[in-house]
């Protein structure tokens, strides 16, 4: 059969295109984590996640593999009593672990509780510099009769998180398991490190698992007489069924990561523990515990998704802080995209933040974007009533199956304030900030909306008032259409980096006088 020059050089372009395919699926091969047998899930940290045979001490590490699918999958503990970020590497544990991994695999990676200890002595010798910078010291370690240089925390955690990546696989770093340590009714949280843990998440954008605050949620739920049941040997090592409820918490985060690392892996026991879905958010925790908080709760315009400026787009609240006195205040963002009041509130979003607030702390809210959207429907059913009456509907939720009683936009607000009056916090409302809507010059203010009804909340529970919409909109009349562009990652909604700041700086400016600053 004769071929013509025209389908000869269809056929020609045929074949070098099928093998560019070939070529080009073959370098994606070489390069993306793969499995040839199970996925390895590996621990490292100290005793609190250590495997033990004793009845009044287990670590949490130790039972998480009763929850996998052992066909797909299996846990390999290797996390040691009384080791810090730095002896675990320094004595090779590390190391050894580190040759083990392949391209697929997962590391939990939970250090602290023991990087606190000196940093020379002659009994241990394990402690870290404080903080994630690249500080160093050398010493003549008293214990190995070696020199050392000794670094921060965060440099032993970054090494550890570089090397799984150098291997294809994925760290994942938590912050400390709960002790059983109670002042005034409230266990005592961890601070330094799991917030520098979760700065360090941040830094490297890699997974975050906020172990501390979600165990001690539970454990304040359970009272102290039961916790105590659960530390019967010290206030930090819980015995099996301590460790089994902490097992149970990090599993449920796990599974709320995104993507699902833990697809296919577990079994049915596994299965059954229910997905947390807030840990993919990272959402932060209070940088200093001797400090007074300012929380902020509210939406995408405060902080959007997981705070990493995706597509474009930034919250103010993730640039309040560097406006405001670091040495005398932490700022706490826990605003999260797509909810209203609503959904904030009954999300368990707000439960959680109330959860971390101290007396003398500080509650920034600002809520409407969202508010405005249906009441009912089979997609988000985030809606409140409009104003600030005490009226209400009752509704079968389409999304969650389960009746529920919605409340005006007013009433959700007034949720937070009463909850938070009552554990001695002090609270701030914000009305909405504006769209980049222009009516002529100017930019388009609804009346009887609700930047009012969050005046009128303000004014009725005797909150402070911090008209953002109006001085926010002033700020974009004085820069003009075409400056104001800038200020936008979207149409008319989200702010770039730059709008995110200059909000930023309106906040601040209201808020100083509040705090004293």
């Amino acid at each position: 059969m004769k071929i013509n020059n025209l389908t000869r050089c269809i056929l020609q372009r045929a074949l070098w295109f099928f093998l560019l395919l070939i070529s080009a699926a073959a370098s994606a091969d070489d390069t993306a984590p793969h499995k040839t047998g199970k996925t390895k899930i590996f621990i490292a940290g100290d005793s609190t996640a250590a495997t033990y045979n004793l009845p009044d001490q287990q670590g949490w590490g130790a039972l998480l593999g009763d929850y996998i699918n052992t066909d797909k999958a299996e846990v390999i503990n290797r996390a040691r009593g009384g080791r810090s970020s730095r002896t675990f590497i320094s004595e090779g544990l590390w190391q050894a672990l580190i040759d083990e991994v392949s391209a697929g695999d997962i590391v939990l990676i939970q250090f602290g509780h023991n990087d606190a200890s000196p940093v020379n002595d002659a009994t241990r010798a394990r402690g870290t510099l404080p903080g994630i910078g690249t500080e160093a010291i050398t010493i003549n370690n008293l214990l190995t009769q070696q020199q050392e240089t000794v670094y921060s925390f965060g440099h032993y955690m970054r090494k550890m998180v570089n090397d799984v990546r150098a291997k294809n696989a994925t760290p994942i770093l938590m912050s400390l398991t709960q002790r059983n340590v109670w002042q005034a009714g409230k266990l005592e949280r961890h601070g330094s490190y799991g917030r520098w843990a979760y700065e360090l998440a941040l830094e490297l954008n890699t997974h975050f698992v906020d172990l501390n605050n979600l165990a001690a949620d539970q454990l304040e739920a359970l009272g102290e007489e039961k916790t105590a049941a659960l530390y019967p040997k010290d206030h930090t090592h819980f015995n099996p069924q301590g460790a089994q409820l902490h097992a149970e918490i990090a599993l449920a985060a796990l599974k709320g990561l995104r993507p699902d690392l833990l697809g296919g892996l577990l079994n049915e026991k596994g299965t059954a523990i229910a997905a947390d879905e807030m840990t993919w958010l990272r959402l932060p925790i209070p940088a200093n515990n001797n400090l007074r908080s300012v929380f902020l709760i509210g939406d995408s315009t405060v902080r959007n998704g997981g705070g990493i400026g995706a597509n474009g787009e930034w919250g103010w609240g993730d640039f309040l802080q560097p406006h405001l006195n670091n040495k005398k205040i932490n700022v706490v963002n826990r605003a999260v995209g797509g909810l209203s009041s609503r959904t904030f509130y009954t999300g368990g979003y707000w439960q959680r933040t109330l959860n971390m607030m101290r007396p003398g702390d500080v509650l920034v809210m600002q809520f409407g974007h969202n508010d405005n959207a249906p009441i009912n429907d089979n997609s988000r059913a985030r809606g409140t009533l409009k104003g600030v009456a005490d009226n209400y509907e009752q509704i079968e939720n389409q999304l969650t199956g389960k009746p529920e009683r919605v409340y005006s936009y007013g009433g959700y607000l007034r949720k937070f304030i009463g909850e938070a009056h009552a554990r001695g916090i002090t609270t701030v409302i914000c009305s909405p900030v504006p769209r980049k809507i222009w009516d002529g010059k100017k930019i388009a203010r609804t009346p009887d909306s609700y930047p009012d009804w969050a005046r009128q909340v303000a004014l009725q529970s005797g909150s402070a008032f911090i008209d953002l919409n109006n001085l926010v909109a002033a700020e974009y009349e004085h820069l003009g259409a075409k400056k104001v562009d800038q200020l936008f990652a979207d149409k008319h909604t989200h702010t770039s980096k730059a709008g995110a700041e200059l909000n930023a700086a309106v906040v601040a400016a209201q808020l100083k006088p509040l705090l004293g600053l």
